[in-house]
Order: structure tokens, then C-alpha cells, then sequence
């Protein structure tokens, strides 16, 4: 199952010198049942576009909380057995929940399919949208609309052996 993890450059650098997303449950994004429900289409690409989508909202939130991170949102994709993936049936309608999974443990960097990451220029509205996140979630019209300013930077998409220049490593 293809799964979409969410980062930040922080979190990519760590897991680049570890070889692994995650020491234990992680939480990632993927194609649900709620998720196909909410977004009312049965193309598979339209589908992981989304789930794609829902994962840099969260990565996003750990910017929110990681202010000392550089401003670019990041998603890796990557590959892991049906089995070690896990939604909570409870929650899948919820909007704030829609697409999100549990992976079951460690994953091996190496599997990564892909790397999503904002370009250099979204920085300033990523870094308005992170600090406007709080009161978006409050119900504030104009912070939700600085948050939907930085959905409108598409992440642009790297191969994993680029992940060691995003870090800015040169091994």
C-alpha cells in the first residue's frame, strides 16, 4: 500500500541518518474507504493526489509546532504491507481525519517511493500558514484563508537519492 508520510526538513535530515521513517506507530496518509467517500472519485491518481494533499496539511501542523524548522512542507511516499497499516474505523469520516493510517512500525527509508517538498519560494506563505493554522482551526475566516494560500504551492517531487542535497548533506 502506498502510503504518504508527513515531515518537515527537520524530520527528512533525521530519518535520511537514521534509514528509517519512524521508531514505532506513525502516523501517514493513504486511499481509505472515508477518504474515497469524501472525495467522490474512483480514479486511483485523483484519489493519492489527495491523500498526498492531506499529508502536507499535516506536515504543515508539525511546522506548527517545530517553528525553528525550515518553512517547506514535506511528504515522503513510500511502500509498506497492507498489513502494517491501520485506520481507525471510529474516525474515518471525520474531516480532520480523512486518509490518516497508522504504520505499525520502523519503515526502512529505503522504500520510499518519492520525496514532496515545497519549493524555496513558498517559504513565506508556508511560514504565514503555519503561524495562522491555530486560529484557522478556531473558525478564523482570514487565517484559514492564509492557510489555504500555501495549498496553493504545489510540492514539487524528488527522487530519494536527492533526499542527501534537500538535507543538505554530501555524502
Amino acid at each position: 500500500m502506498r502510503v504518504y508520510v508527513p515531515l518537515t526538513l527537520t524530520g527528512l535530515a533525521e530519518a535520511y541518518k537514521t534509514g528509517e521513517l519512524g521508531s514505532g506507530p506513525f502516523v501517514a496518509y493513504a486511499v481509505t474507504p472515508g477518504l474515497r467517500e469524501w472525495y467522490v472519485s474512483d480514479d486511483i491518481e485523483e484519489l493519492e493526489y489527495a491523500a498526498l494533499g492531506r499529508a502536507a496539511l499535516a506536515s504543515l501542523r508539525l511546522l506548527a509546532a517545530e517553528p525553528e524548522a525550515p518553512r517547506r512542507r514535506v511528504v515522503i511516499a513510500v511502500d509498506v504491507a497492507d498489513r502494517a497499516v491501520s485506520a481507525d474505523p471510529e474516525r474515518g469520516l471525520e474531516p480532520e481525519a480523512l486518509g490518516e493510517v497508522r504504520v505499525a512500525g520502523p519503515t526502512p527509508l529505503g522504500k520510499a517511493a518519492s520525496v514532496h517538498v515545497d519549493a524555496t519560494d513558498a517559504e513565506a506563505d508556508v511560514a504565514a500558514a503555519a503561524e495562522a493554522l491555530p486560529a484557522a482551526d478556531g473558525g478564523d475566516d482570514d487565517a484559514q484563508f492564509t492557510v489555504d494560500g500555501a495549498e496553493d504551492h504545489e510540492l514539487l517531487w524528488f527522487a530519494t537519492q536527492e533526499i542527501a542535497n534537500l538535507v543538505g548533506r554530501r555524502d
